[in-house]
């Protein structure tokens, strides 16, 4: 027990100053090192925590986007994120004729720029503990303080914590987050 609490605390103290263990090589996420040499969906075809996003990406045409020269930042929903969603979502979102909605809704999750755990946390104090970035989709999320950590809201007011920061890309940033936004 003593030995988990301890990682906890050192996983959070990662999280805060925004090192998540990169001074000991690349950041692992879903399993997977995730190489800064790579671009944002070379590195998430390898996460296994992203099989959702990925197909989601896919069906969206979205591909050669998130491939493109950037630099952006994508709020990564893990599959246990899509998991929460109501029941048959994802599947209705895949449909084919349900693509348009399925980029809006996956677009919604990434603001141009490469703004880093540093850049945010920096943001959100000069603005009295929120700042609204827009999104390529054209709507806004907005960056909070979570205690230690930093959250990230949705126009619904729906919340998503950011528990992996700064996974550095060749064309930008990811910061994995725990729930689906919706614009």
């Amino acid at each position: 027990m003593k030995l988990k609490l301890l990682a906890a605390s050192l996983c959070a103290a990662a999280l805060w100053t925004g090192t998540a263990f990169a001074a000991h090589g690349p950041t692992m996420v879903g399993g997977a090192n995730m190489l800064p040499e790579r671009n944002i969906i070379e590195n998430a075809v390898n996460s296994g925590d992203h099989a959702t996003l990925v197909a989601a990406v896919q069906a969206a045409d979205l591909v050669n986007v998130l491939q493109g020269e950037g630099p952006f930042t994508v709020f990564a929903p893990v599959d246990a994120a899509f998991a929460k969603l109501p029941e048959g979502t994802v599947d209705t979102l895949l449909m084919p004729e349900n693509q348009e909605q399925l980029q809006t809704v996956l677009t919604y999750h990434v603001v141009p720029g490469n703004l880093t755990r540093d850049v945010l946390l920096e943001q959100v104090m000069e603005n009295d503990g929120t700042v609204a970035f827009k999104t390529v989709q054209g709507g806004h999320l907005t960056v909070m303080r979570n205690g230690n950590n930093l959250m990230v809201m949705d126009a619904q007011g729906n919340s998503a914590n950011i528990t992996v920061v700064d996974v550095a890309q060749s064309n930008g940033v990811i910061h994995v987050i725990d729930s689906v936004l919706l614009p």
